[in-house]
């Protein structure tokens, strides 16, 4: 991957949408301008999970004016990643293809574990090197990621369903802060927290707030003689108390607070003081870092051999006992025969997803060998996958499912040429090394039409090998059922 100069990430976020801007200068990444607006997709999401038309309408109002900034930039320069809205509504599937016309370029929706090790490297850049283990709090619109982390390396990573606009929608609706709706929305935030207090309480030494909500109470707190500094234990609870007195939204009189951040005050407030309550926290710092500059950071890591996608393939490998000779003989040949049948449509990264595909085709071993495909297929759909995006990681999940058996299953499922193409050379990779041996190939010239699979091999050798030679006739047989013919030759 040729490396950019300039590079943006997009966060999509359940309240806001953001645009970040860096400059890539050696091995440093100098943050440019960035772009801020108030979208609340959280806010339209309906009680049966479905992202309403006006919420829809807001986000793609945004992401236009992002586009005229991201206006001339190459592909591979841009990330944009979507967040815990867009994982739960049902009609994402839907609104993503709008989005991505309007921006111009595609969006990943990412897992929230992948959420949460993202925000930790972009919170870890931005702060002077320290031995201590830290723990990051980030208070999105509609989930809260907690990471414990050393240096730049994350080692516990969670995300819980709670954020500060679905909580203020939930328990504040109507914008009376009283008693009871501050404890239950407290209660119902330390009720999620009990899952991980066992694993993070007491091993960390440092607490840091990143995203708005954090940095927002930090400035509310100092501006208003509750903190000296940062977000305090006693400042919050003095906060509270000013809440209760006053008992209305709309009414909260604090310099700090800012018109557009109201909305999701209240939400926000019962998050973090349930964390302090529930992980012992006693004073936190807001970081400049969050999930953009993280984004940025993990793009910039791509173009440097640095690609924590190739690190997680490596550990999946190890964690299942995958054969490594095997994996990298049916790799080579799989690439080397992807790009006969692709030709002139070969697309970079398309290819990366075969390579890891074909390194991790047979994780599902470890289950079963029976239907071991199958297994595959559902653990790289399933899994906690650094790096990964959810379209990525169905995209493995696919060409795993596709390397043997029948082809009907796929029907539906394979909408390109690239598609076919690869699924073609996986399982032809596999059907050559089915010996688990390094077997002297004949030379291969593959080419496809779109609808007809040409393999010419060298002369004689299908003679030599009737087992392949009738394993090659069975997968010509199976791809009619797709409606594509196969063509052996020997030259």
């Amino acid at each position: 991957m040729q490396a950019q100069s300039l590079l943006a990430a997009v966060d999509l976020g359940s309240n806001s949408f953001r645009l970040q801007m860096a400059r890539a200068e050696g091995d440093q990444l100098y943050m440019l301008d960035g772009l801020r607006e108030s979208v609340r997709l959280a806010a339209g999401l309906t009680e049966d999970k479905y992202l309403d038309v006006p919420a829809q309408e807001r986000a793609l109002k945004t992401l236009a004016r992002f586009a005229e900034r991201l206006r001339g930039l190459p592909p591979e320069s841009v990330r944009a990643v979507g967040t815990n809205s867009l994982r739960v509504a049902k009609n994402s599937a839907d609104f993503i293809p709008q989005a991505e016309r309007v921006l111009g370029f595609p969006i990943e929706v990412i897992a929230g574990r992948e959420e949460a090790r993202l925000i930790y490297l972009g919170v870890a850049h931005g702060l002077p090197p320290s031995p201590a283990n830290r723990l990051v709090v980030d208070i999105g619109g509609g989930s809260t990621e907690f990471i414990i982390g050393n240096g730049l390396n994350p080692i516990n990573l969670e995300s819980l369903y709670m954020g500060c606009v679905s909580f203020s929608g939930r328990f504040f609706a109507d914008g009376k802060i009283t008693k009871h709706n501050l404890k239950q929305a407290e209660l119902a935030a330390r009720s999620e927290l009990q899952t991980i207090v066992a694993d993070y309480r007491g091993q960390w030494q440092e607490a840091i707030g990143s995203s708005g909500t954090a940095r927002m109470l930090a400035e509310v707190l100092e501006q208003n003689g509750y903190s000296d500094s940062g977000i305090t234990r006693d400042g919050l609870e003095q906060l509270r108390a000013y809440m209760l007195r006053v008992g209305e939204v709309q009414r909260l009189n604090l310099p700090g607070l800012k018109a557009d951040r109201l909305h999701a005050f209240a939400g926000g407030f019962a998050i973090m003081y349930a964390a302090f309550c529930e992980l012992g926290i006693f004073s936190m710092q807001p970081a400049l870092g969050a999930l953009r500059e993280g984004v940025l950071y993990d793009l910039w890591g791509r173009f440097h051999d640095n690609d924590m996608r190739d690190v997680t393939v490596q550990r999946f490998m190890h964690r299942y006992h995958l054969d490594v000779r095997q994996a990298r003989r049916v790799a080579g040949l799989a690439d080397l025969l992807a790009r006969q049948f692709l030709a002139d449509a070969v697309d970079e990264e398309a290819m990366r997803s075969l390579n890891w595909a074909a390194y991790l085709h047979e994780t599902g071993i470890s289950v079963a060998h029976s239907g071991y495909h199958k297994h595959s297929a559902y653990i790289l759909e399933n899994a906690d996958m650094p790096g990964f995006s959810k379209k990525e990681q169905h995209r493995l999940s696919l060409l795993t499912l596709a390397q043997r058996g029948g082809l009907e299953k796929l029907r539906g499922q394979l909408h390109e040429t690239r598609d076919m193409g690869q699924v073609m050379a996986l399982r032809l990779a596999i059907l050559f090394y089915r010996n688990r041996s390094e077997v002297v190939l004949p030379e291969m010239h593959g080419y496809f039409s779109g609808t007809k699979f040409h393999l010419q091999l060298g002369r004689g050798w299908l003679t030599q090998n009737p087992l392949t030679e009738t394993a090659l006739h069975e997968e010509a047989k199976r791809w009619k059922e797709l409606g594509i013919s196969v063509q052996l030759d020997e030259v």
